[in-house]
């Protein structure tokens, strides 16, 4: 079960993720802020294992909202929910240690597809913004470090699915696979890669242009 914190300074949206998530059947409680401030005055009391977070909000912003909450309770996943999708706040946000990055027109499902993920440890993205990050990979470390590292095409559609910013269920679906098909492929290539998370593998992969 879930425990997840909302940071979110619209009101109407808001209580609507409340709403939302809080009828959510994995999701064993959900608290709510209007600005990072009150977060983290009772982030050790909530102790939440999913921070929702907004990054336009009034006062400390959201990026600095997700250092300082990473600082009080590092064991906490938080996973942006903005309106904002250029590259400075992006790859701002996931250096202060942000796991996943959302736009807020992301339907209700995979939404909550995307907290349970996060949870579970992976780096749930919209699929642009993932595009966005392999982008600037691809243009920083692109061929750098290859080996012999050798992923099968199964593997490499997987990879380059998640890549793109997909989830397990939309991976499978896509491919025609069942989703422990995927899970299965997903271990072997931590083994090939040595790697232990879906974001270092995918990073990984980049970096030797396995994908």
């Amino acid at each position: 079960m879930i425990k997840l914190v909302i940071v979110e300074d619209k009101e109407r949206i808001r209580e609507g993720l409340v709403v939302l998530l809080g009828a959510t059947e994995n999701i064993q409680s959900v608290e709510s802020y209007g600005n990072c401030e009150d977060m983290l005055a009772n982030l050790t009391s909530d102790a939440p294992d999913v921070i929702l977070m907004d990054i336009g909000l009034p006062g400390m912003s959201g990026i600095e909202g997700t250092r300082e909450a990473k600082k009080i309770l590092p064991e906490a996943v938080v996973l942006v929910l903005s309106v904002y999708d250029d590259n400075e706040r992006i790859f701002e946000a996931l250096c202060m240690g942000a796991c996943g990055y959302l736009v807020k027109n992301t339907p209700p499902s995979q939404l909550i597809e995307a907290i349970t993920e996060a949870h579970a440890g992976g780096s749930p993205m919209s699929s642009h913004i993932a595009r966005k990050v392999v982008t600037l990979f691809q243009k920083n470390f692109g061929g750098m470090g290859k080996s012999d590292v050798h992923l099968t095409e199964r593997e490499t559609e997987i990879l380059t699915g998640f890549a793109d910013g997909h989830s397990y269920s939309s991976v499978a679906g896509d491919l025609f696979i069942a989703i422990d098909t995927v899970r299965f492929h997903i271990r072997n290539i931590y083994r090939k890669l040595e790697v232990h998370s879906q974001s270092e593998a995918v990073s990984k992969a980049i970096r030797k242009g396995l994908i």
